[in-house]
């Protein structure tokens, strides 16, 4: 199967089935002497697994990194970096009824007619459990790009049609649900209870912020920043729609407000969210991008079997009641990657990080 691996310099491939041994992903051009330890990985991954929030699945899974090459004496050697998560807790017979049953929402049916095969049990590489791959690759990004003074950080803004008004940004790690708002997550764990009890699930909107990102990343025309931090967030299963800066805001905003005024000591606002002609302004990076609800719901739902006949489906088991807050970290991870994969361009790598 292609479509595997991401990213040109900084380059990952992730591997492994929702209900196989395990997932991991090898992350191939990290710059050596990066000091880099298991914990620093496993950080990362704690705040991806299940059993969180209350909107989480409850398959429990440890999700304990190894790291298997690539690591010495605590520092990146700068050749491939390996790391496995094994599966603990899959329960694949959860999954038998649906071998011959489509599930609305899901990937089953168009795996199957691609490849002439699926595996049925938790959709195997469409799971959302192959992001455990994307976070282990991104925390090593992190460690990266640390070094050049680049942080990364994404966060709940809306989930379930409450939004955020507020922005504490110590905050977002004090709760369950990584939201900067502390008025709204008492509201948005109320919502999550109303649509647990009723069967069914609920979407979002996750923002992601780049801080300390030099000028000069991205390459016209079609290897744009802003182009790639979309096709990062996009390649997210759960992910319908990306915006940058003002977003869609900008269609009804005149030219004279949009316009971001430029100054002796620089932009004076951030409408264009750090990115101008597809290139790094210096300034902070802002993207969003929208959650879909979860299609594994206990609500009676209309799909067909694999000889085409009509069937009416439930799907019981164990499974998240959005998205949101655990693919919060994937968000993270995948701009992580696109900002790590940028920074060693050859026409920037001694800009971010100089000898």
């Amino acid at each position: 199967m292609a479509g595997n691996s991401f990213g040109r310099f900084f380059r990952v491939t992730t591997w492994g089935e929702s209900h196989g041994v395990a997932v991991g992903a090898v992350v191939d051009g990290c710059l050596p002497g990066i000091p880099l330890s298991r914990e620093d990985i496993q950080r990362d991954l704690d705040r991806r697994k299940p059993g969180k929030s209350k909107a989480s699945t409850t398959r429990k899974e440890s999700d304990i990194v190894e790291i298997l090459s690539g690591v010495f004496e605590g520092k990146t050697t700068g050749t491939p970096i390996s790391l496995i998560v094994y599966n603990e807790n899959p329960r694949s017979s959860d999954y038998a009824p649906f071998a011959d049953l489509y599930r609305p929402g899901h990937a089953d049916r168009t795996y199957e007619q691609k490849y002439g095969i699926r595996d049925w049990r938790g959709g195997g590489r469409s799971s959302a459990r192959e992001t455990v791959g994307r976070v282990a690759a991104g925390a090593v990004a992190r460690k990266m790009l640390e070094s050049a003074g680049i942080v990364v950080k994404a966060y709940t803004v809306a989930l379930g049609g409450i939004h955020c008004n507020r922005y504490d940004e110590d905050f977002i790690d004090k709760n369950p649900l990584y939201c900067p708002d502390p008025d709204a997550v008492p509201l948005m764990e109320q919502r999550i209870e109303e649509v647990r009890r009723k069967g069914d699930s609920i979407g979002g909107i996750v923002e992601v912020r780049v801080k300390g990102c030099p000028p000069g990343l991205g390459e016209p025309v079609f290897d744009k920043l802003d182009a790639r931090i979309a096709y990062a967030l996009m390649s997210i299963g759960a992910v319908k729609a990306v915006e940058i800066g003002s977003g869609f805001k900008a269609a009804e905003m005149l030219g004279s407000q949009h316009n971001d005024p430029i100054t002796p000591e620089g932009y004076a606002s951030n409408n264009a969210g750090g990115i101008l002609g597809g290139i790094s302004t210096g300034m902070e990076i802002v993207a969003r991008v929208a959650v879909k609800p979860i299609p594994s719901i206990r609500i009676p739902q209309q799909t067909i079997r694999r000889d085409g006949s009509p069937a009416t489906i439930i799907v019981e088991g164990r499974h998240d009641i959005s998205a949101i807050p655990r693919i919060v970290p994937v968000c993270e991870a995948m701009i992580l990657l696109t900002i790590a994969d940028f920074a060693l361009h050859p026409t920037v790598i001694r800009k971010v990080f100089p000898l």
